[in-house]
């Protein structure tokens, strides 16, 4: 019995052991190691943006992250790019996050759009928000509006911008404003006018001021989250650079150079075919960028003139107002849309004086060649005297032309030292004939 009592107690106290290892290892460990997933946009809004956006919110979703932060920074962007994300961030199964940083950024134009139309808005110290005229967002038909139609876009993004700010309890009037009257306000203001619900100097600052807040049915979770930044896939990083103005000049310009240099120089191939990819690549990109016809129309016009001047003689007159054409062109290439789609002086001013050299130099020099005549080849033999160096007749005979020896044939007798002329070849055999005396 007391055996018995000894074992039953060694076994309770073990058991009791093995419970107090397993709390202590359980009170070691962090209750729940949460995560918050980050983007960062930084450039203009456009369909590669979409693809990002979309692509994060799918993974934290999936994570089940507390929420999705998106640190933002663009002078604007497409319309429809802008409304399919807003439409992303009204379906996401996580609170969205934006946020204006770093200090010195903007929610300029679909940026504002994008920002009023999160979970949270948050922007940092000296940072700027607005300026989201329907204009600048990304005029994709004629060279001017009438009132009409400013009117109507106007009420039409006015109605959808005042939608955005209601659904999440902010500044109406003053989302409004923005689009009627482009106004632009810093973060001190934005806090004040109920625009944006914090400023915040930094992400973990920015953590801490959600943490609670109270969203889509969950309270935030967030103080002392890990941060997990979701960067950019290669294609996305690609079709991000692929939309930038100054990309779909320079397709422009390969397209040019490549087909003309092609025609000007027939059988090089290579400049044929990289002109024809850019060319196809610049007009998918056209399609969808805010292009200004009657710029394109210019450039266009400017290629005409460059190659008029290389035939006609103008004594460079074509090419001087071709140079000018060009250089207008370039400048109203995109020049009815917003800040994120603007070309600079930088890239406008060499891009005309290479393109004035190209033509100039390359192109002219290539087209003046295929119009002179022949000066190598055996097609050169025709015409040309030479004495006979023996008997010539129908079916052998020998002359010596151009430093080289051919065989010659002749429909009449010649004798040897006769002056022949050269009339036609076959293969390694002239066909001549007697040279015609002239009489005075």
């Amino acid at each position: 019995m007391k055996l018995f009592k000894k074992r039953a107690g060694f076994r309770l106290s073990h058991w009791l052991a093995l419970v107090g290892v397993a709390l202590a290892g359980l009170i070691s460990q962090p209750a729940w190691a949460t995560e918050v997933a980050l983007v960062k946009i930084n450039g203009a809004i456009v369909p590669a943006t979409v693809t990002y956006i979309q692509r994060a919110i799918e993974l934290a979703g999936q994570q089940h992250d507390a929420c999705l932060i998106i640190q933002l920074d663009t002078p604007g962007g497409l319309l429809e790019s802008t409304k399919e994300i807003v439409q992303d961030f009204y379906a996401s199964p996580v609170p969205v996050v934006v946020y204006v940083a770093p200090p010195g950024a903007m929610a300029a134009s679909a940026g504002c759009f994008i920002t009023l139309a999160a979970d949270v808005a948050a922007m940092a110290p000296a940072t700027t928000i607005g300026a989201a005229h329907p204009v600048e967002i990304g005029e994709q038909g004629s060279e001017k509006m009438d009132d009409v139609m400013k009117e109507k876009l106007e009420n039409a993004y006015s109605t959808y911008i005042k939608s955005i700010a209601q659904k999440n309890g902010r500044n109406a009037e003053w989302a409004i404003s923005s689009v009627r009257k482009s106004e632009s306000i810093t973060a001190e203001e934005a806090l004040g006018l109920k625009v944006v619900d914090l400023i915040a100097t930094n992400v973990p600052e920015l953590l801490r001021d959600i943490n609670g807040r109270e969203i889509k049915g969950a309270k935030l979770d967030t103080a002392g989250a890990t941060v997990v930044e979701v960067p950019m896939a290669g294609l996305e990083r690609l079709l991000q650079l692929l939309w930038h103005p100054e990309v779909l000049f320079i397709l422009m310009l390969a397209a040019i150079y490549g087909i003309i240099g092609e025609l000007s120089h027939p059988g090089a191939i290579l400049p044929g075919v990289v002109g024809g990819i850019a060319l196809i690549l610049a007009l998918y990109m056209a399609a969808i960028l805010p292009v200004n016809l009657a710029g394109l129309a210019l450039m266009l016009l400017a290629v005409v003139l460059f190659i008029i001047d290389a035939f006609a003689p103008t004594h460079g007159v074509l090419t001087f107002g071709g140079i000018i054409a060009f250089f207008l062109g370039a400048l109203m290439l995109f020049n009815h849309a917003g800040p994120a789609f603007k070309l600079p002086l930088t890239c406008i001013i060499p891009a005309t004086l290479l393109t004035a050299a190209f033509f100039i130099f390359v192109v002219g020099a290539g087209l003046r060649a295929q119009s002179l005549p022949v000066r190598a080849g055996a097609e050169t033999l025709l015409g040309k005297a030479t004495p006979a160096l023996g008997q010539i007749d129908a079916h052998s005979g020998k002359v010596f032309v151009e430093g080289e020896y051919w065989n010659a044939v002749s429909d009449t007798a010649i004798p040897p030292g006769q002056i022949v002329e050269i009339v036609g070849r076959s293969g390694l055999t002239l066909k001549v004939r007697p040279k015609q005396t002239e009489t005075a």
